[in-house]
């Protein structure tokens, strides 16, 4: 009887090892298929041109955005001599906070308004092409002085700031409409690691821009400052004219 059930507790777990031993292969195909289709989805996501052209755009953009946030500040803040509005820091700040208050009213009840009417592509296009014009005026809002230069100023760094944005949440909810739910985590951070390499260029860029313009005040061709918002618009241009077809297309539903 011993023997009998030595035996039993013996074939007992002979079969449960093996049923083990079968179903671990079935686990690892399962842990396979798994990180396979996460390979597939993320190779599928550069492959996706609706994401990949709007990561691109917003790239650009916000190239642009940084230039112009460096440039804005050293502009303001240097002397009159060289083209700039002699205001402190103090100045700047002011002018930046009324702009973030701003920003703040336009993004919470005016943008998804105007979104639902014309669409994140056609909103992200024009506030790209009114800003063209909008950084020409600069150079001409530093001839004035007083009252009229701080209302300008304000107002056109307001404006300024409100297209910026309307740019960048404009290319965002393309790149989310662009993938499917579960992708969207993987596309933001394919879009925020791009962006990054973009946004860690405009200061050093915009910065020596600056620098490089203030040494040719009696230039014949775009003196001063004039060749800095010039240089700030061609990167505009471009990001304009990547929002057209056929380089940026908005996914089909």
């Amino acid at each position: 009887e011993s023997l009998h059930t030595h035996n039993s507790e013996k074939i007992s777990s002979q079969i449960s090892y093996d049923v083990l031993e079968s179903a671990s292969p079935r686990s690892t195909d399962k842990v396979d298929l798994k990180e396979g289709s996460e390979t597939t989805s993320k190779y599928s996501l550069f492959k996706n041109w609706p994401l990949m052209s709007s990561i691109i755009v917003y790239c650009v953009f916000s190239l642009h955005d940084m230039a112009y946030t460096e440039i804005f500040s050293l502009w303001a803040v240097s002397p009159r001599r060289l083209g700039g509005l002699s205001y402190s820091t103090q100045d700047v700040g002011v002018v930046l906070a009324i702009s973030g208050v701003g920003l703040l009213v336009f993004q919470s009840s005016l943008y998804p308004l105007v979104e639902r009417i014309i669409g994140p592509i056609m909103v992200s296009r024009i506030a790209g092409i009114v800003s063209i014009p909008l950084l020409t005026s600069y150079h001409y809002i530093g001839m004035l002085s007083g009252i009229a230069l701080s209302i300008l100023l304000n107002c056109a760094s307001l404006v300024k700031n409100v297209l910026s944005i309307s740019i960048v949440t404009g290319l965002f909810i393309l790149q989310n409409r662009a993938v499917e739910q579960h992708q969207r985590g993987a596309a933001n951070g394919i879009a925020m690691t791009l962006m990054s390499l973009f946004k860690a260029a405009g200061p050093a860029g915009g910065g020596a821009l600056f620098s490089w313009a203030e040494k040719r005040q009696e230039a014949g061709f775009l003196p001063g400052n004039q060749m800095v918002f010039f240089i700030l618009n061609i990167i505009e241009v471009v990001g304009v004219l990547m929002t057209f077809k056929p380089f940026l297309v908005e996914r089909r539903r």
